[in-house]
This record gives structure tokens, C-alpha cells and sequence, in this order.
């Protein structure tokens, strides 16, 4: 019998149709006070739990769940096999001390549709502003205004993963040409154009909108500074979703200031939660969001399908799905 760690609340979601297509598998669900339950109710000691599986989900980050004592726990378990995440990215130190320990650790890419909408959608507010239309709704005034269209711009994707994929698809339905920066690229990514970060400079000229989708790393820490955003169109938007330690805050304030950049649109900050006396907070060229592009209503369902798809191969011995190793911490 195969033990899985999940919250309570994703055993309440999901439960049943884990069990309905797996047999020999036993859920522990935590409560929001670290408690551990098995199915049929009964209280599990957290030491020596067997628990072999751990289903990490997007609820343990919200307001009363039992985030460290969930991940306290899975620190802790000798007996631990593989870890699934919800997120698509593995620069948590907590995620690398796992694969350290030759536990099968796999991301997902669940949260790659709502966060890609998000990115197209503050592309569109940016242009269009629809903040003038309400207004002189609000004043019955019919007065309307030319807008920028997407279709004809030119993106700049940095961070070609599940995330920067699904960017670039919309980005072109809406006929942008999408130039795509990745350490190692594929040869098919579905992007007009490909360069590595070496070349990545020759082209930040060129592009209308510039999305950070790259993970935190020693490679990207600030790769954001002062050369980068210099080297942007003054009527550039630049759009990040990625990780916050990918821009230079201090730089990115001082080039909007200046005028060097039109507007940016932040999801992710180098120290979360935005403190309350940061001054990007009432810049006027940033729309601060608060780490909540992946806040996708269908998010929860399409992670619950991955894992269920990747519980069955590791039951029956198959290779796992997006399965991340010591040699992608180096990516």
C-alpha cells in the first residue's frame, strides 16, 4: 500500500477520484493545524507515517493552511519516494534540498494557462486603457480614444517553459511576432525567433512587450539591471511573472523615472509580501499585483490531472512527467 501526503482540502476535492483510479494506494490528509487523518478518519502519529508520495497543491499557500508544518513534515520523511509540485518552477531551497536527496521531485505546468492570460491581459489593459472608457461611462460622456493593438508588436518571451510557451501562442494568435530567450533551446519552440542569453541583448531593442517567465537562479539573479532596461524601447511595457529577484528594483524604478521604459506590470517581487512602504507601490508607470497570475479558476483541476496521469506511472514503474534532476539546478 502506497501512502500519499496531501492536504485536507485537496483530499476533499480530489480524493475519491484518486482512489477510484488507483488501486493500493492510501491518502493522508493534513488538517489546517498539521493534524494527519487517513480515510477513514483516524488520527496518523506524524512519526513513522510510511507516507511514500507528497502531492504539494497551490492551497497551502493560502490564508490558514498548514504550510510549515506540511513542509516540516516532508523534511523530515525518511520513507519519501517522490514529491509532485503544483508550480512549474524548483528554486525553492526546499525543492533543491529534495532532489539533493535522490527524491523524484516533478513540476507542473497547471498554472501555465492562467498566467499566460494574465500576462495577455495586462498587455491588453496597457494598451487599450479601459480605465478612460469607465470614466466617461461614469460621467456619461460618449468620448472615445485610439488604442495600440497587439497584433503587429513584437514580444520578447524570457524563460521558454511551460509558462513562456503558453505566452508566446496567445501572444502570436494575436499576430505578434515573438522572439524567444532560452539557455537551451529545443529548435521547437513556437516562437519567430530564438537567441540564448548571450545573444539576448542584440534583440531587447526590438521588442514592444518584454515577459519575464525565467526562473530564479544565480544566471537570472538581476538579469533585469540597468544595461538591460537602457537597452528596451522607451514605449516598451515589460511584464514580470517569472521570479522577482529577476529584476533590478532599483534599477527598474530609476528607468521609468527616467522615461527609459513606458510602464511595467509586477506579479513577483524580490521580498514577498511587497512591503508596505516600497515605493513601487504608488509609482505611477507599475501595476502591482500580488503574486496572483496563477490564480486560474481551472489551475486546482488540471494539476489534479497531472498528478493522477504521473501517480500511475509511478505505480506501474514509468518514467514520470516532468521530472526534474541535480543536472536542471545548473540549467
Amino acid at each position: 500500500m502506497t501512502r500519499v501526503l496531501l492536504t485536507e482540502t485537496a483530499a476533499r476535492a480530489f480524493g475519491a477520484s484518486l482512489l477510484a483510479a488507483h488501486e493500493n494506494i492510501e491518502l493522508v490528509a493534513m488538517g489546517p493545524d498539521g493534524t494527519l487523518r487517513l480515510g477513514d478518519g483516524s488520527a496518523l502519529d506524524r512519526e513513522g507515517t510510511g507516507i511514500e508520495v507528497v502531492w504539494a497543491t497551490q492551497d497551502l499557500f493560502e490564508e490558514g493552511a498548514p504550510l510549515r508544518p506540511f513542509f516540516g513534515l516532508v523534511r523530515r520523511l525518511e520513507t519519501l519516494r517522490w514529491f509532485q509540485s503544483q508550480a512549474a518552477g524548483f528554486d525553492d531551497p526546499v525543492f533543491r534540498e529534495l532532489i539533493g536527496r535522490d527524491i523524484l521531485f516533478t513540476t507542473s505546468h497547471a498554472n501555465s494557462v492562467s498566467i499566460s492570460e494574465y500576462v495577455l491581459r495586462a498587455v491588453l489593459d496597457h494598451y487599450q486603457e479601459p480605465a478612460r472608457w469607465r470614466q466617461a461611462q461614469v460621467e456619461r460622456r460618449w468620448v472615445g480614444h485610439n488604442f495600440q493593438e497587439v497584433f503587429g508588436t513584437t514580444w520578447l518571451v524570457v524563460g521558454l517553459g511551460s509558462i513562456g510557451t503558453e505566452v508566446a501562442l496567445r501572444a502570436r494568435t494575436f499576430g505578434a511576432r515573438v522572439i524567444g530567450v532560452r539557455r537551451h533551446p529545443s529548435g521547437d519552440e513556437p516562437v519567430a525567433e530564438m537567441v540564448t542569453p548571450d545573444d539576448m541583448h542584440a534583440v531587447i531593442g526590438r521588442a514592444d512587450v518584454v515577459v519575464l517567465s525565467a526562473p530564479a537562479g544565480a544566471s537570472t539573479h538581476h538579469l533585469v539591471d540597468g544595461a538591460f532596461l537602457d537597452a528596451m524601447k522607451e514605449t516598451a511595457l515589460l511584464v514580470s511573472v517569472g521570479r522577482g529577484s529577476v529584476v533590478d528594483e532599483e534599477a527598474l524604478a530609476r528607468a521609468l523615472d527616467e522615461g527609459s521604459i513606458a510602464a511595467a506590470v509586477l506579479d513577483v517581487f524580490e521580498v514577498e509580501p511587497l512591503p508596505a512602504d516600497h515605493p513601487l507601490w504608488d509609482h505611477s508607470r507599475v501595476t502591482v499585483t500580488p503574486h496572483n497570475s496563477a490564480g486560474g479558476t481551472s489551475g486546482y483541476s488540471r494539476a489534479a490531472e497531472h498528478f493522477k496521469e504521473n501517480l500511475s506511472r509511478y505505480l506501474l514503474g514509468e518514467p514520470l512527467l516532468r521530472l526534474v534532476t541535480e543536472a536542471d539546478l545548473d540549467d
